[in-house]
C-alpha cells in the first residue's frame, strides 16, 4: 500500500502561517522604525538640536539669565544684610577666636580667681583684642563646650541611678537654656532701670553666665566618684570661685562706667550699680546647685 503523502501548505507571498496563532508585527515595525531613522556612521540616529540649547542660543535668553544672575545677588546681599542685623555673624566669629592655650589659662582662671592681679580687657585701636591674645576677654566657645559637656555628664549621671530618659535629660537641657535665658533678660532690665551705660553686649552677658557650666561639670564628676562630699567640697569650691570671678569681671564694665561719668562712688546711682554687681555675681552660686544638686544621689 502507498506510503500517504500528507500535503503542506505552502506559504504565499502576504499570507501568514496557518499554524501561528498571533501576527508578527516586529518586522514591520522595524522596518518602519529603521525608515524613520536618518543615516549615521554608528547606525543611530542623528541628534537633533534640543530645545533648551535653542533657548541659550538666543541673545534674549543671555540677557535674561544675566538680569536672574544679578537680582540673585542682590537678593543674597539682602539676606546677609538682615541676618547680620538679627544675628551678628561676623561678632560670632571674634567669640569664638580661640586656641588651646587660652582655653587652659581661662580654665586655670575660673577655678583660681584669687591669684589673677590684671582683669582689664586689652584694646587695639577702640576695638578689643581677639580672645586668644586676652584671658580676660569673654568667649562663647568655653560656655558652649561646657553647656554641652554638662548636658552629657547629666545624662551619665542619671544612668547610674537608672533614672535616665530622653524625656529628662531634655527637661535637664531646656532648663539649663531657660534659667540663662531669664538671667540675661534680668541682667538687662536691670541695667536699663538704673541707667548704666556701658558696653556690656549681650552676648558678652551670655559668655560670662556661661562660664558658671564649668564648676557644675566638676561639682558633677566629683559626685559621681566619691559621693556627696566629693560633690559639695568641689561645687563650694567652683561656687566661690566664680563669685569672685564675676564680681572683678563685673565691676570693670559696670563700675567703671560709673567712675568715668564722674558719679561719686558714694551716690545713690553708683550704689546701685554695686548691688546690682553683687546681685548677679550671687546668683551664679545658686544657680549651679539648683541645677546639680539632683544629679547627685
Amino acid at each position: 500500500m502507498p506510503a500517504s503523502k500528507r500535503r503542506t501548505p505552502v506559504s504565499q507571498p502576504g499570507m501568514a502561517d496557518p499554524h501561528q496563532l498571533f501576527d508578527d508585527t516586529s518586522s514591520t515595525q522595524s522596518r518602519g522604525y529603521g525608515a524613520q531613522r536618518g543615516p549615521s556612521s554608528l547606525g543611530y540616529p542623528a541628534a537633533s538640536a534640543s530645545p533648551q540649547a535653542a533657548f541659550l542660543a538666543d541673545p534674549v535668553s543671555n540677557m535674561a539669565m544675566a538680569y536672574g544672575s544679578s537680582l540673585a545677588a542682590q537678593g543674597k546681599e539682602l539676606v546677609d544684610k538682615n541676618i547680620d542685623r538679627f544675628i551678628p555673624v561676623t561678632k560670632l566669629k571674634y567669640y569664638f577666636a580661640v586656641d588651646t592655650m587660652y582655653v587652659g589659662k581661662k580654665l586655670g582662671l575660673l577655678f583660681f580667681p584669687y591669684l589673677h592681679q590684671d582683669w582689664e580687657v586689652q584694646y587695639q585701636q577702640d576695638t578689643p583684642v581677639a580672645p586668644r591674645f586676652d584671658v580676660n576677654a569673654p568667649d562663647l566657645y568655653i560656655p558652649a563646650m561646657a553647656f554641652i559637656t554638662y548636658i552629657l555628664v547629666a545624662g551619665l549621671a542619671l544612668g547610674t541611678q537608672d533614672r535616665f530618659s530622653p524625656d529628662l535629660l531634655g527637661l535637664q537641657a531646656s532648663s539649663a537654656l531657660a534659667w540663662l535665658t531669664l538671667e540675661v533678660l534680668a541682667i538687662l532690665l536691670s541695667l536699663y532701670l538704673v541707667t548704666v551705660n556701658t558696653d556690656l553686649t549681650t552676648i558678652d552677658l551670655v559668655a560670662f553666665l556661661g562660664y558658671k557650666y564649668v564648676g557644675m561639670i566638676g561639682g558633677v564628676l566629683m559626685g559621681l566618684l566619691f559621693g556627696k562630699i566629693g560633690y559639695y567640697l568641689v561645687l563650694g569650691w567652683c561656687c566661690v570661685s566664680i563669685f569672685v570671678f564675676m564680681i572683678r569681671t563685673l565691676r570693670l564694665k559696670i563700675l567703671a562706667d560709673a567712675a568715668a561719668e564722674g558719679i561719686p562712688v558714694r551716690g545713690a546711682r553708683n550704689q546701685l550699680r554695686m548691688y546690682l554687681t553683687m546681685a548677679v555675681a550671687a546668683a551664679q552660686p545658686l544657680l549651679m546647685y539648683w541645677l546639680t544638686f539632683h544629679l547627685v544621689r
